[in-house]
C-alpha cells in the first residue's frame, strides 16, 4: 500500500523515524524499479534542533525544501559526494525531516549491486545513507519530489516490527550539535522480520 502525504505530515518527526522502519523505500529511475525494507533513520526535530540543518530557523536555498510540507523529498549534498535522501515531515513551514540511514535490497538487485559497484550482496551494501541513495539512484536533482509519485515512493507491505526488536540511540556525525547529539533520534532494526 502506497503511504498517503497525510502519513507525513504527523506532527512529530521522532514518532515518524521510529515508524518508518519496516516500510519500503522505492525508486523508478530511468526507467529501473528499485526497492528496498528500510532499516536504519533519523529524525531532525526543526528549529529547536541543533543537528537540524533548520536549526533556528536557518532559511537557506539548500533547505528551503524542509520548509515544504511532509510528503516530499530533501535530497542534499554531503561532503561534495554523497547525496543524502530525506523524508520531510509536518506540515508547511515546520521543518522537520527523517534521513534514511540504511535498507534491505529486495527489488533490482541487479541495478543495485550495478549502481553500488558489487558483485554480490553483503550485509553493508546499503547501510549508510550515501550508499541508500547510491543503490536507488537518488541524487540531488530528486530533491522537492512528491513521494506520492512515480519517481520516489514509500510503501507499506504489512511487515510487522515488534517494539523490543527497534534500537534507539544518539545520531551519527553530528557532534557540533552539542547536547542535542546526544538525543536517542536514531532508530534500527539488526533484522527484518521472516529474514535469517
Amino acid at each position: 500500500m502506497l503511504l498517503p502525504a497525510s502519513y507525513y505530515q504527523h506532527k512529530d518527526v521522532v514518532k515518524i523515524a521510529r515508524d518508518l522502519l519496516g516500510k519500503t523505500l522505492c525508486t523508478k529511475i530511468n526507467g529501473k524499479l528499485t526497492a528496498g525494507i528500510i532499516t536504519e533513520t533519523e529524525a531532525y526535530a526543526g528549529v529547536v534542533d541543533k543537528a537540524a540543518h533548520s536549526y533556528g530557523g536557518r532559511r537557506t536555498k539548500r533547505t528551503e525544501t524542509m520548509y515544504s510540507h511532509g510528503g516530499v523529498s530533501y535530497v542534499f549534498l554531503c561532503y561534495g559526494i554523497h547525496h543524502l535522501f530525506n523524508i520531510v515531515t509536518n506540515v508547511r513551514d515546520v521543518p522537520e525531516a527523517v534521513l534514511i540511514r540504511a535498507i534491505h535490497p529486495t527489488k533490482g538487485i541487479e541495478e543495485i549491486l550495478k549502481r553500488r559497484n558489487a558483485k554480490s550482496l553483503s550485509k553493508n551494501l546499503c547501510v549508510g545513507p550515501g550508499k541508500v541513495s547510491s543503490a536507488l539512484g537518488i541524487q540531488t536533482l530528486h530533491d522537492n519530489l512528491t513521494l506520492t509519485g512515480k519517481t520516489i515512493w514509500l510503501e507499506d507491505t504489512g511487515i510487522k516490527i515488534k517494539n523490543a526488536d527497534i534500537h534507539a540511540g544518539p545520531r551519527i556525525g553530528v557532534d557540533y550539535a552539542g547536547e542535542d547529539a546526544l538525543l536517542p533520534y536514531r532508530f534500527w532494526l539488526e533484522h527484518i522480520p521472516g529474514e535469517k
